[in-house]
């Protein structure tokens, strides 16, 4: 049996954990593709106007998946392990995936604030006919590859942030860093206009907790993690700051005052680039070299 994942928007927030996790409960798995025009316009089309970016870019991978699994998986992601709340559009994927293929929907609703992650895994596993044991032993080679991978992700920060070159680091959430066609390619302009790039996600999170946040305590999972991580890396030289966000993002609207505002006291120069499905790679290079000949 397979099991399709859609490579999009809530699959980043573990992107090592899920498919270590099933294919170890014997099952295959089937990730959709790095994100191209089809599935751009397939998404946008499937999707409703007030709908951000990064969702419509979701349902094309959803789409894309039709017909080739026997399951498309797809998380209710509601709370964290520190009780923090996921974007409130996670909360609907699941249904909304439901409208939208005839594939069966896989599922299970993780909230932390309710049960433990080990525990909803038990009763995702029951759907699949699997025995707790089973469920035990295949999340925890899905945990060890998590924890392997993060570790690589450590070393190279630490490598990138003693490198000669101008430091610029890339605030967003996973899902619009790693796909390198949402964001149009920033990373890599980037680094050809001569530039270390450093993803907010890579750099480690404070061994302790952040003294007197000049932020307010945020119920969004995403915010506090950002802030946090905001904090640590202005230990480090940074030259300038990238702030990514989807069009339509409610959330980022409210986030974005508090992440500019940071790097501005701090002296860093700071640029905030929003991406839709009509945004051009020539807009972009144009901005980011504009904001490099900015900093000195």
């Amino acid at each position: 049996m397979t099991i399709g994942i859609p490579k999009a928007l809530i699959y980043w927030k573990r992107p090592y954990f899920w498919e270590t996790f099933f294919e170890n409960l014997g099952f295959k798995v089937l990730l959709s593709p790095q994100t191209n025009r089809e599935i751009v316009d397939q998404g946008v089309e499937a999707s409703d106007p007030e709908t951000c970016f990064s969702n419509k870019v979701f349902f094309g991978h959803l789409l894309w998946l039709e017909g080739k699994a026997e399951w498309i998986f797809i998380p209710r992601l509601k709370a964290n392990q520190q009780k923090l709340e996921y974007c409130p559009k996670f909360f609907g994927i699941p249904d909304l995936a439901k409208i939208l293929v005839r594939t069966p929907v896989l599922t299970e609703t993780f909230d932390e604030r309710k049960e433990k992650f080990q525990n909803t895994l038990e009763r995702l596993g029951k759907k699949l006919k699997k025995d707790k044991r089973e469920v035990a032993r295949a999340a925890e080679a899905g945990f060890y590859q998590e924890k392997k991978e993060k570790g690589k992700e450590e070393i190279e920060f630490f490598k990138k942030i003693k490198s000669p070159r101008k430091k610029i680091i890339l605030v967003s959430h996973p899902y619009n860093l790693y796909d390198f066609y949402l964001n149009a390619g920033a990373k890599e302009k980037l680094e050809k206009l001569g530039t270390e790039v450093i993803f907010i996600d890579e750099v480690p999170f404070p061994k302790s907790p952040v003294s007197n946040p000049g932020w307010p305590k945020f119920h969004w999972e995403f915010g506090e993690e950002i802030m946090e991580k905001i904090s640590e890396v202005l230990k480090y030289k940074l030259d300038g700051a990238v702030e990514i966000s989807s069009f339509q993002c409610g959330s980022d609207a409210v986030l974005k005052e508090f992440v500019e505002r940071e790097f501005k006291q701090n002296k860093i120069p700071f640029l905030y680039l929003i991406f839709d499905e009509q945004t051009g790679e020539a807009g972009v290079q144009t901005r980011l070299e504009a904001f490099l000949d900015t900093i000195h």
